[in-house]
Formats: C-alpha cells, structure tokens, sequence
C-alpha cells in the first residue's frame, strides 16, 4: 500500500496536454447563461448576486481543467464552499446553483492531466468540500459520483498512456529492422568494393586490364548500394511513394555468392523442400546468408572457400555457412561489429535459432534454422 501511494505521489503530469479546445468553449457558452436564467428564474435562492458570481465565475476556469486542473478544482470547489456557508443564513433558501453540476467533471480532469501530487491534493479538497455541503445519504451518493468520475478519467489515462507506449515499441522495432537492413545490404555491398579495390591496387601493376575489371565491379557495386540506400530513404519520407521490387530470396543466393568474388570460392547448396517458402521466411534466409557470406569473406583470414547449404524440410529451413580460414580472425570481428547480434534478432523475430560460432576443425560456421510458416515451432 506504501508503493502503491508513493507511485502514485510520484506520478507526473500528463505531456502536452490540450489547451483551450471548441468543446471547452461551448460547455462555457452554455453554462453561464444558464447560471444567469437560474438566478433569474428561481425564487428559493439567497443574495442573489452573490450566488451568481459564485456559480457563474468559476465556470471560465474549466478553459484551464486540462492544463492546470488542481487550480481549477481549488477555485469551483472553494466557491462552491462558499455558497454552502452563505446558504447557513438564509434559512430555507439556498446559495448553491443547480448549475454547478459541472464539478463532476473536475475530478476526471483531475486524474486525466495532473500529476499524482495533484489528484491526491485534489481529491482532498473534494472531499472536504463534499462533507461541509452534503451529510446522509446525499453525502455517499455525492462521493460515489466524484469517484466514478475520478476512476473514468485515471482508466482513460492509462489506456492512452498503454497506447503510446505501444507506439514507442513499434517504434523501436521499426528502428531496429531499419538498422538491420541498412547492415545487411549496406555492408554487404561496402565489403565487395573493398575486396575488389584491394584486389584491383595488388594487380594494377603486373596487369592493367585486372584493374579495370575491378572498377566495372567496383561501379556496378557503388551503383546497388545508391539504388537501395533511395529505396529506404523514399520509404522513411512521409508523403512519398517508395520505388517497390521484389523481395529476394533463397533463389537469389546463388547470385548472391557469384557477386563476392573468387577469392574465396562460395559455394551453394540447395537441397529440400524450398517451395511456397512465406516471403518473410525467403527473405530472412537470404539475409542471414548475406550476412554470413560478408563476414566470411571480409573477415576469415586464409579462407579458400565459403560453404553455404540450405535444406527445406516440412516443418524448417536450415541455412548453414561455414568457411575454411582462421576462426579467431571471426571471432574478433563478431565482438566487435553488429552482424552477429542483428542476425540473432532477424531469427528470433522468425520464430527461429542462430547459432555462430568456431568449427569443430578449422573456420566458423552459421547455423540458422527457420520454421517454414515464419512463426515459432
């Protein structure tokens, strides 16, 4: 019960509550010439003006309920106070309008935008103002109207504050698969012109003609990248129309390890039931080879060739990578950089397992197995 009060003492004003909106001024526009006609109209009413300026004035501060409630609920509260005691003497006549039922909106107010210190002070002063005017079965009645609209206005409260922490959520997972994209695409393409510029500068000299064949590779590489890169910032842009292409999948492996060079040598294997793969399946495997083929060739020192197999079955997908060079090169790399985590995260969000570690003999192999409906077994 200590927490429960301390978490709620602690709670903090709503963000960026609505100021002054149509609906407020209406209800004002309404309220005030009905005070006005009430004090008009009936006859039990003691001081008369007196009872019009305190039933009348506190309507203008429902424009701030949102922004500032506790002032607002001290003000019509303390007016109405007021009224009850000027009612004390006038014998059967009464100071309290009919038309300062709007106070059943304040404590709503109240534990929809203020803080947890102010719906606690508040609901105090409601309270207190309920006791002096109302006694008996008029008392329990009154407190269980303010309640019920207090209870409505902290359940709407917490059903926005469910919801923008659920955008956040979606947010952040947008973010990380975003991140993920730009790795796995980005890198990939970066990592061949690397390659082939490395290449390009030891064989300048001895042939020429070598040279250029890597700069075509190396433009046609730059090229790609350019392409995708537009292709993501067109999806970002809000208002624009991105520039759609199929996704690729496992059948775009096989090009895929022709593009990374001949040194090492990636081989691909597909076995199994492959057909009918769900996209996001397909493109999950074809990511995580990517991944797997650009580390390997980047960072695997010695390597002459990168294995890479996929076998179907009825229930999985298995993608496993392995190469032949030195495991503790990979193995720094894989500390260091995103890849191995941001593949971990695409299997998992596939109902899937990544495992990534040093061979049994020499290299290091990926091992991803992908329910075939893209949900977990």
């Amino acid at each position: 019960m200590r927490n429960a009060v301390r978490s709620l003492w602690a709670e903090p004003r709503v963000p960026n509550p609505p100021t002054r909106v149509w609906q407020d001024w209406a209800l004002v526009a309404v309220l005030v010439p009905l005070a006005v006609l009430e004090v008009i109209l009936r006859e039990d009413l003691v001081w008369r003006p007196v009872a019009l300026v305190l039933g009348a004035a506190p309507v203008v501060t429902l424009l701030w309920r949102r922004t500032h409630p506790l002032v607002v609920v001290a003000v019509a509260f303390g007016a109405q106070t007021l009224a009850d005691v000027a009612t004390l003497f006038g014998a059967d006549e009464s100071a309290v309008l009919y038309t300062t039922a709007y106070v059943l909106l304040l404590p709503y107010s109240l534990f929809r935008w203020g803080s947890g210190r102010d719906a606690a002070i508040g609901l105090a002063m409601i309270l207190v103002g309920l006791f002096i005017s109302d006694t008996g079965l008029d008392l329990v009645i009154a407190i269980g109207f303010f309640l019920f609209s207090a209870a409505l206005g902290a359940a709407i409260r917490y059903q926005a504050s469910s919801r923008l922490r659920e955008m956040d959520q979606v947010k952040l997972r947008e973010r990380e698969q975003l991140a993920r994209e730009l790795h796995d695409t980005v890198a990939h393409h970066v990592s061949a012109i690397a390659i082939r510029a490395q290449a390009g500068r030891t064989l300048a000299a001895a042939d020429p003609n070598a040279a250029v064949d890597a700069l075509e590779v190396i433009e046609e590489e730059a090229s790609r990248t350019l392409a995708e890169m537009r292709t993501m910032v067109g999806a970002l842009r809000q208002g624009e129309e991105p520039e759609l292409a199929p996704q690729r999948g496992v059948a775009d492996i096989e090009r895929l390890a022709r593009s990374a060079g001949d040194s090492p040598r990636v081989d691909v294997e597909l076995s199994g039931d492959l057909d009918d793969l769900p996209s996001s399946v397909e493109a999950g495997i074809y990511r995580l080879a990517q991944e797997s083929i650009t580390n390997a060739v980047r960072h695997a020192r010695h390597a002459t060739r990168v294995k890479v197999s996929v076998v179907g079955d009825d229930r999985s997908v298995r993608l496993t990578v392995s190469d032949d060079g030195d495991a503790g090169s990979l193995s720094a790399s894989a500390s260091s950089g995103y890849g191995i985590a941001g593949m971990t995260e695409r299997a998992k969000l596939l109902g899937g397992t990544l495992e990534a570690g040093p061979s049994r003999d020499r290299g290091w192999t990926v091992d991803a197995v992908l329910p075939r409906n893209g949900t977990a077994i």
